[in-house]
């Protein structure tokens, strides 16, 4: 507990106001959308998860601080990060192989999820849903830094990196459960249970990765 102490964030009144201010914008943004869009969704959780993602991302990117390593440590993690971006993101539909020439156009869904652009060329679709986007790009920075710590931890922090069930929970969640889809989403947002499930597995898992109980 006091390793997860130590990254829990000062709840000093700078923080808390700086955070109120996101939260508001995130609110207006969102009842902007609301009374401007001509067809909404019924479900609120809709306009919740995707800010939750992102939220939560910020907050894990801000909390930790990579270890000092050498430069070609730095580049393995990286290398890592990398690799275990594009694999989370082909595992949670931000990009696959495959494809209908239609080229580039741009999806107002509901914020967060929205704007989205799509790119479709022949043997390629990139879907960027932001909150996707955000949440598996802080996945990937926090990996990298598990690495980098690994690294200057010797024996005990390698042992930690292989059996860091916080790095694989998001891709076998994904893969497991097909809990997002991929271009599809763009033209029916349909919320379900299943997008709680990730949610709630994104946020475990960036926990576990910033505590680092494993180590």
């Amino acid at each position: 507990m006091h390793a997860l102490a130590r990254r829990l964030p000062d709840l000093d009144s700078g923080t808390l106001l700086s955070w109120a201010a996101v939260l508001n914008a995130e609110i207006l943004v969102t009842l902007a959308y609301v009374v401007l869009a001509p067809s909404i969704p019924t479900d609120p959780l809709t306009y919740v998860y995707p800010w939750v993602w992102l939220n939560v991302a910020a907050w894990g990117v801000l909390r930790v601080r990579p270890s000092p390593t050498p430069g070609r440590v730095r580049w393995l993690a990286a290398a890592v990060g990398v690799a275990y971006f594009l694999v989370v993101g082909y595992a949670g539909g931000l990009y696959h192989l495959s494809g209908a020439g239609l080229g580039f156009s741009l999806h107002w869904l509901p914020p967060g999820w929205g704007p989205a652009p799509v790119y479709s060329a022949d043997g390629l679709t990139v879907v960027l849903m932001p909150f996707k986007l955000g949440g598996y790009a802080a996945l990937a920075y926090l990996v990298s830094v598990t690495v980098r710590d690994a690294s200057a931890s010797a024996l005990s922090g390698v042992l930690g990196l292989v059996s860091c069930v916080s790095c694989t929970w998001p891709i076998l969640a994904t893969v497991a459960t097909g809990l997002f889809g991929s271009a599809s989403a763009l033209t029916s947002v349909a919320m379900t249970e299943a997008y709680g499930i990730s949610t709630v597995v994104f946020v475990v898992s960036v926990l576990a990765l910033v505590w680092r109980p494993t180590r």
